[in-house]
């Protein structure tokens, strides 16, 4: 193999690489790039046997070959080659040594055969839909942080997906996830012709590779899947995965209905506030208590040993008095996806999960339980 390449592209291509490729690994060949220069192009796959990215890559092909190397050394050299730089791959198959060359600088990598990299196997995947980039990386980005990181909840590392199927073409598409203490839901108006189409999981990896490949993304997303794998494929990237394989809780029967106390706040103050008093929650729950009367709101927090914080705010507020407890993280997750606008919290009592609106999105809602503080 012999080509010559674009420093941008394809270091775009191997960042993508970084964050599927596992760092350790039994299987050497699963710490490599699979590179295959064909027809004036170079694609580069990197794969853990879950998950897989397949993106292409221009250049001047003037041999055709395929090897792997590995992944981050790879990454790293064309990394801290100056913006613009020409590179050149030569590839000498009885030395097994890729040699990478820009400007003055040459550099030679080992090489393992790309017979023995994995095939990324596709298999039929019955479904189909056209999902707008940006609308999609919205979606996955607004519920994202609500995953589940324990290990024995697998059905819960992750993000649900489910198809709603309205009047003609109309449609909806709803993204969940929950760790059982929140829960993060939201969805987008797509045209849905598919009749059954099945619910699925994606994984924590899948999510965040998705998250990492949408932000250059444009245009529409062609998702296909199955019961059990899904392929999303835009541009010249293409990524498919092994789905979660288990049953997503019913969610829909934790979001409260008639929560009658409604508290409403500017979310940018409410988030700086919350990073004050942070600072003496105590360490083990992380603990926040809200103090709600009279269009005042008061944030109280302590720790047993460090002090105590207490800071007020005027909101809007229409209920009973009320105090309740939750963890501080879980409310600076939910106003920073809020951004400069604001949020509405709707309270039964002390102990009753929260619901939480963004008051410009509502297409999106968040639950939370309460604490004991």
């Amino acid at each position: 193999m012999k080509i010559l390449l674009e420093r941008g592209d394809f270091l775009k291509a191997l960042s993508h690489a970084q964050g599927v490729v596992e760092k350790r690994t039994a299987v050497p060949i699963l710490a490599n790039v699979l590179l295959e220069a064909k027809d004036d192009r170079l694609t580069v796959t990197s794969t853990d046997l879950e998950l897989a990215v397949v993106e292409v890559v221009g250049a001047n092909v003037e041999t055709e070959g395929r090897l792997t190397v590995s992944a981050h050394m790879l990454f790293d050299i064309v990394r801290k080659l100056p913006d613009g730089a020409q590179i050149s791959l030569s590839h000498d198959v009885e030395k097994g040594r890729l040699t990478i060359t820009a400007g003055r600088g040459k550099y030679e990598l080992a090489t393992l055969s790309a017979d023995e990299f994995p095939r990324v196997s596709v298999g039929e995947l019955p479904h189909h839909l056209k999902l707008d980039a940006k609308q999609l990386q919205r979606l996955l980005e607004r519920t994202r942080f609500a995953m589940s990181v324990e290990e024995a909840h697998y059905t819960l590392n992750g993000i649900h997906l489910s198809f709603q199927k309205g009047d003609g073409d109309a449609g909806a598409v709803h993204a969940a996830a929950t760790d059982t203490h929140r829960l993060a839901h939201s969805q987008i108006s797509v045209p849905l012709s598919l009749e059954a189409t099945p619910g699925i999981i994606l994984s924590r990896k899948t999510v965040t590779e998705l998250q990492k490949l949408l932000s250059d993304a444009s245009g529409e997303v062609d998702l296909s899947l199955s019961d059990t794998q899904v392929s999303c494929a835009f541009g010249d990237v293409k990524l498919v995965s092994r789905l979660v394989d288990g049953t997503f809780p019913d969610y829909q029967g934790a979001i409260p209905q008639n929560n009658v106390n409604r508290l409403s706040l500017s979310a940018t103050p409410f988030l700086k506030a919350l990073d004050r008093v942070a600072t003496l929650c105590e360490e083990k729950n992380k603990g926040v208590r809200l103090s709600l009367q009279n269009d005042r709101l008061t944030l109280v927090a302590s720790g047993r040993d460090a002090g105590a914080a207490d800071e007020e705010m005027e909101v809007v507020y229409d209920g009973a008095p009320l105090e309740v407890g939750f963890n501080v993280t879980y409310l600076m997750d939910v106003a920073r996806q809020t951004g400069e606008g604001e949020l509405i919290f709707e309270f039964s009592d002390t102990l009753s999960p929260t619901l939480v609106r963004d008051a410009q999105d509502a297409s999106t809602l968040y639950v939370l339980m309460p604490l004991r503080v």
